[in-house]
């Protein structure tokens, strides 16, 4: 008998017929199917005029394939994309081809491709998708998203000021809106980091449905966004600023007290979270949550702490985005329209990964979607797209739901998550080295033993307010302000001019009164004040608070 056999194996490579033979993304293809890319082609305009040699539907595949081998140039890609066709006559086009069938296509098939695919994952009995009824969500900005310094970026883009001067690179802000148990996208929306993350979030928040439950971190907790939130249905867990200073209306038995900030009823809990790590490593920390959850029996406070650690699987999301998918590396165009296209392939391409991982968890019975790994999943991708496997479902016999990319989340499986906690490291503006912001944390990350959560019960409750602070708004800063502020409280209905107000602090002359007339502006658009007519304003909230029955 020979020591080196050899045996003859016989695959069988479904793809679509002509010119359309190199458009697939493996079994990708299944969950961005050819009939729903030439609809959202047909749908945009962006369908070709006559049949060329490389059509527009084989050009959305390209762009996506773009963002699956970031590594390697236009024409290496599509070499990736035909390695699996076997002897089928395909097309070989040069790099300006393929870069003119990227400007053919433009963004918005991507967009609208990714607003198909954008939506929650889990089923409602998936483990760690929902907080009783609602299904927990998160709100979170990513701003380290790089691309390349070239003329037109830097003009839309700018660049980030670091410490020691400008960045390197222009960065983008990106917002999503994330499922947190499945860390799937509900929405996404970038741009300029100058526009800051509350404007983006809010055009996010139309997403927000009745039955979801939001959680965000302190950025998040401007009077805009809480009642454009709360408007929307949604249940809010945020984390609010310590500079608030809102009133306590009424003590509730767990600790918790109910208040009002700006128009809104909330609750607000109060705690430390005090962590011991495995090293003896004892790491604290004040937590201000503010929630519309608002009674104790049904939603007690240590349960709400331990929910709010959910937020963080926004983060992981991110870091599946940024070093998984994109490798840190900058984004490949030069220009604002190509970046646009890449950044909703990016999104599209995540999306879909992430429905194949949620579909194959849950063939598993008691399966959390968390323990998929994200990193085996993209690569099962990238083999199906070189080898062009199951690109088409078969034509007989029953539909596999979890097939090869399934089956090696299944297979590779992370064990379940330990407690542990790591230090955060700040990456420098002009230095490779990090940056140590330990607080007392060890460098490597650290299993936890012990989590000790302390709630902090209020004083007596405040019933009339003094100052826009008590109304839930930043406390102003001391000197001129507190001075204003107690002018106009002395006739809180009243409309005030502002030489009315500047008299009694001894601003007469009229430069001195074009300065104050321009604070005052600034405190309005910040919400301690409200302008009523030009040069005019009167207290945000003037009704004094009064406590529930």
């Amino acid at each position: 008998m020979p020591k080196c056999a050899t045996v003859d194996t016989t695959r069988t490579v479904t793809v679509a017929s002509d010119v359309y033979a190199p458009g697939h993304l493996g079994e990708l293809t299944q969950v961005l199917p050819f009939e729903l890319v030439d609809s959202v082609l047909e749908e945009t305009g962006a369908t070709q005029r006559r049949l060329r040699l490389l059509p527009s539907r084989t050009g959305v595949y390209f762009v996506l394939a773009l963002g699956l081998f970031d590594r390697v140039g236009a024409r290496l890609v599509w070499d990736k994309m035909v390695a699996g066709l076997g002897k089928l006559p395909v097309v070989s086009p040069s790099e300006k081809a393929l870069r003119d069938l990227r400007r053919r296509i433009g963004v918005a098939p991507l967009r609208a491709l990714f607003e198909v695919l954008a939506g929650p994952l889990a089923q409602p009995r998936t483990p760690g998708v929902r907080y009783r009824k609602w299904r927990t969500v998160a709100f979170d900005g990513c701003s380290s998203l790089r691309v390349p310094d070239e003329e037109r970026n830097r003009s839309w883009l700018g660049k980030t000021r670091a410490r020691f001067g400008l960045a390197g690179y222009p960065a983008l802000m990106l917002m999503t809106l994330v499922e947190t148990g499945t860390r799937g996208l509900l929405g996404a929306a970038f741009g300029p980091s100058s526009t800051g993350e509350n404007a983006y979030a809010l055009r996010l928040v139309r997403l927000l449905k009745p039955d979801m439950l939001v959680l965000t971190d302190r950025g998040f907790d401007s009077g805009d966004f809480l009642e454009a939130a709360v408007a929307s249905g949604a249940q809010l867990l945020a984390r609010g600023k310590s500079t608030r200073r809102p009133p306590v209306l009424a003590t509730l038995p767990d600790g918790s007290y109910l208040t009002q900030i700006y128009r809104l009823k909330l609750r607000v809990i109060e705690a430390r979270v005090t962590v011991t790590g495995a090293d003896g490593t004892v790491v604290s920390d004040h937590y201000r949550l503010v929630t519309t959850l608002t009674d104790p029996r049904t939603d007690p406070a240590e349960a709400l702490i331990s929910l709010y650690h959910e937020r963080w699987e926004i983060e992981s999301a991110y870091f599946a985005l940024r070093h998984t998918l994109l490798r840190g590396r900058v984004l490949r165009s030069k220009d604002p329209v190509g970046i646009e296209q890449e950044m909703w392939a990016l999104l599209v391409l995540y999306q879909a990964i992430r429905t194949v991982m949620v579909t194959a968890v849950e063939t598993r019975q008691g399966a959390d979607p968390d323990r998929a790994s994200f990193t085996v999943a993209l690569e099962a991708v990238r083999d199906s797209v070189t080898t062009a496997t199951g690109v088409l479902p078969p034509a007989t016999g029953p539909v596999d739901l979890v097939g090869h990319i399934g089956g090696a989340v299944l297979a590779g499986l992370l064990p379940h998550r330990r407690a542990r906690f790591s230090a955060r490291t700040v990456k420098s503006g002009i230095s490779r080295y990090h940056t140590w912001n330990g607080e007392g944390r060890s460098r490597t990350s650290t299993n936890i033993t012990a989590i000790v959560a302390k709630i902090h019960q209020p004083g007596p409750p405040r019933t009339t307010p003094t100052g826009p602070e008590d109304m839930g708004f930043p406390a102003p800063a001391p000197g001129r302000s507190t001075a204003v502020m107690a002018i106009m409280h002395s006739a809180p209905e009243r409309a005030w001019r502002a030489a009315d107000i500047g008299r009694p602090l001894g601003i007469t002359n009229e430069k001195a009164l074009n300065s104050f007339r321009v604070q005052l502006a600034k405190w309005a658009r910040q919400g301690l004040l409200t302008k009523t007519a030009p040069a005019t304003y009167r207290l945000a909230s003037p009704t004094p608070l009064t406590p529930p029955p």
